[in-house]
């Protein structure tokens, strides 16, 4: 059995504990949040203990791995405390709130020979996983343009970052485990529609080494959730539905050598058929801690994805100094030598 615990309570926490404790072979042995009332109302649910001090968890039950479920700004003092306490750790993305911090805590995990992993929880849904297994095999031909939206309700939850920090992470992160390419230009423009410290609403332009043109749409402006990417190619257009975890192939009847010459001359690229994928559903979250667990007990090689991590929080900050700049940033390779975090096929 592998002792685990979780730092933070609130709605992303909440869900941590609830998938330990239907995990086979995990025993969750603690729960730990400032706030101990809310710490608690856990304890009684799922028969754990609860604690609102770290150090005092840390020291009397002694997990082996730790899930870091805390605001953006204290990412970074909270996962290295339970780092050098000798945990493996899951921190949620952003890795943390400066690319310093993103590196202090890489480099202690390293030192410490500790397994570090970031909640970048995208690479896990079975949509995303089935579209990379098609592109790698050149279904979709040389791509063109990813879009992503990433809409959704003020989350009354975040009170330290803006949308960008808070939500552009998980799409950065997919456009370059999508394209294997780095961003070389980024162009961005923000407002603040309903707070007045942190942007609320964000538009961005990638633009990528293979020519991959990239387009982010989001803010915590719209009613309802929508969470969607689109990749453009040669061959048509994939769609993909994060909440659903659908994924849908858009044919361009011209590549298939189905199309009529004459019509594609008035109105260009033409309409194929539409396919609908038979995905296998699972909760992403699951699909995450499932190979956190699995790289701490050494069924898998440890194969971290903190670097990815540490490049999209470059990435976002970049965005927002572009938005501030007004300018269009042309970019280093941010990451020339990127830690790819292996994602298998889902378990049933």
């Amino acid at each position: 059995m592998t002792r685990v615990a979780v730092v933070g309570v609130g709605s992303m926490g909440r869900n941590h504990v609830r998938v330990y404790s239907e995990m086979p072979g995990v025993e969750l042995v603690a729960v730990v949040d400032c706030n101990l009332p809310a710490a608690q109302r856990i304890e009684q649910v799922y028969r754990v203990r609860a604690y609102s001090d770290v150090h005092e968890m840390l020291e009397k039950e002694r997990p082996e791995a730790v899930s870091v479920v805390v605001p953006t700004s204290e990412h970074h003092s909270m996962a290295k405390l339970v780092l050098e306490a000798g945990c493996h750790v899951l921190v949620e993305k952003p890795i943390a709130a400066t690319v310093e911090d993103a590196e202090d805590l890489i480099n202690t995990a390293i030192r410490l020979d500790r397994f570090l992993m970031v909640g970048h929880i995208e690479r896990f849904n079975p949509a995303i996983i089935e579209l990379k297994r098609r592109l790698d095999a050149g279904e979709l031909g040389p791509l063109f343009q990813i879009n992503a939206r990433r809409l959704g309700p003020f989350p009354t939850r975040i009170s330290d970052v803006g949308v960008v920090m808070d939500l552009a992470p998980h799409d950065l992160d997919i456009m370059r485990f999508l394209t294997g390419s780095e961003v070389a230009q980024i162009y961005a423009r923000t407002k603040q529609q309903l707070r007045t410290n942190q942007e609320d609403l964000f538009l961005g332009i990638l633009n990528f080494h293979d020519g991959t043109l990239g387009m982010l749409e989001i803010n915590w402006l719209t009613p309802t959730k929508i969470r969607e990417l689109y990749v453009t190619g040669a061959r048509g257009m994939f769609r993909v539905n994060y909440l659903t975890q659908d994924l849908f192939f858009y044919e361009n009847a011209e590549a298939s050598g189905n199309g009529w010459p004459a019509l594609s001359v008035l109105r260009g690229v033409t309409e194929g058929t539409v396919h609908q994928f038979a995905i296998k559903k699972k909760e992403p979250l699951r699909g995450e801690l499932e190979a956190f667990l699995e790289y701490v007990q050494g069924v898998r090689p440890r194969n971290s994805n903190a670097r990815d991590a540490q490049t999209a929080l470059k990435l976002a900050m970049a965005l927002i100094e572009s938005a501030q700049s007004g300018e269009l940033t042309p970019l280093a390779a941010v990451s020339p030598t990127p830690i790819r975090l292996e994602v298998q096929e889902p378990k049933p």
